[in-house]
């Protein structure tokens, strides 16, 4: 199970309290008390494994180490370890504390969420001319202590959509070394699965349904995995009653959630075309193409199919190059 949304507490430690102690070495009297350790912060890296968010499934709290408290004889107090958590790339950071949001754009980006206490001075600190055998010190100052939602938005060239049981999967793992699960059921898949055709990464978005933008279903769950996809294949089963209305229910969900969606690049495709003979894909062909926009019948099944794929993701990979 992927978990792409998930609250969690993250706290970064406290100071340690400084010392009060005196010297114990003879002839050479006064305050000793040292200074107490900085806590750790917590930081968020980015890694490129999506299921990195499910360490936080049970995990709500986490911790960053407090500093030691400072010692006697000049010695302070450690500094306590930063605690550094693996979040995927595409994940946005909601601080639902103080109002602000950031995102990890890039593997190994590393972003402060919550900044340490500092430690505490020690009794050696307060001494003076006038009070050379000081009893006060300081405690630490508290860390960061904030509420997070994280939210994971997939980052990919390629978006596979469409109703639930088109073809997308069977697509994907023909075009990639992904093996995701491929059944004839009228179900949605319940992760995107993500592979790579080259330096593409394709992602196969979990099958939409009509009601999704408002909550039906899976709802929004999987539609702002979109929004960060520059590329759509819109995939329309050749088995579809009234393909123009499939389609059009993916576009009015898309347009319903986020009109920015209407504006990406599409590509759309009659899938499973080895179960119809050519005169009654060619009329479905007709009827998608009252939407304005060229279709293409492919079948796992028909190699030929799969290279005018191939060609089009060649000319995306053309595009994502840029000469210099």
């Amino acid at each position: 199970m992927l978990i792409d949304d998930v609250t969690i507490e993250v706290k970064a430690g406290n100071g340690g309290r400084g010392a009060v102690a005196f010297n114990n070495t003879k002839m050479n009297l006064g305050p000793a008390g040292a200074d107490g350790g900085n806590g750790g912060s917590v930081y968020f890296e980015g890694v490129s494994d999506l299921g990195a968010l499910n360490q936080f499934r049970y995990q709500k709290k986490l911790k960053a180490e407090n500093g030691e408290n400072g010692k006697k004889q000049f010695n302070d107090g450690a500094d306590g370890k930063n605690l550094i958590l693996k979040v995927p790339v595409g994940t946005v950071v909601h601080n639902l504390s103080s109002g602000e949001n950031l995102e990890i754009m890039a593997i190994g980006q590393q972003s402060l969420i919550a900044k340490s206490g500092i430690g505490g001075k020690g009794n050696f600190k307060f001494r003076s001319s006038t009070n050379t055998s000081p009893k006060e010190f300081e405690e630490g100052t508290q860390g960061e202590e904030h509420q997070l939602r994280l939210e994971l938005k997939l980052i990919a060239d390629v978006g596979f959509i469409g109703l639930p049981n088109v073809g997308k999967s069977s697509l994907l793992n023909e075009l990639t070394s992904a093996k995701s699960k491929v059944a004839n059921y009228p179900f949605t898949t319940l992760d995107p699965n993500l592979g790579t055709y080259y330096e593409l990464i394709l992602a196969d978005i979990p099958g939409l349904i009509e009601g999704a933008s408002g909550g039906k279903g899976l709802g929004i769950k999987f539609l702002r995995h979109i929004e960060r996809v520059k590329t759509l294949f819109h995939f329309i089963s050749v088995e579809s009653v009234n393909p123009a209305r499939d389609y059009q229910i993916i576009r009015n969900e898309l347009g319903a959630y986020n009109k920015e969606l209407l504006e990406k690049t599409e590509y759309i495709f009659l899938s499973k075309s080895d179960l119809l003979e050519e005169k009654e894909i060619e009329k479905k062909i007709k009827a998608l193409e009252a939407t304005g926009k060229k279709v293409l019948a492919i079948s796992i099944n028909d190699k030929n199919s799969i290279k005018r794929v191939e060609e089009i993701l060649r000319e995306i990979i053309k595009q994502k190059t840029v000469i210099i």
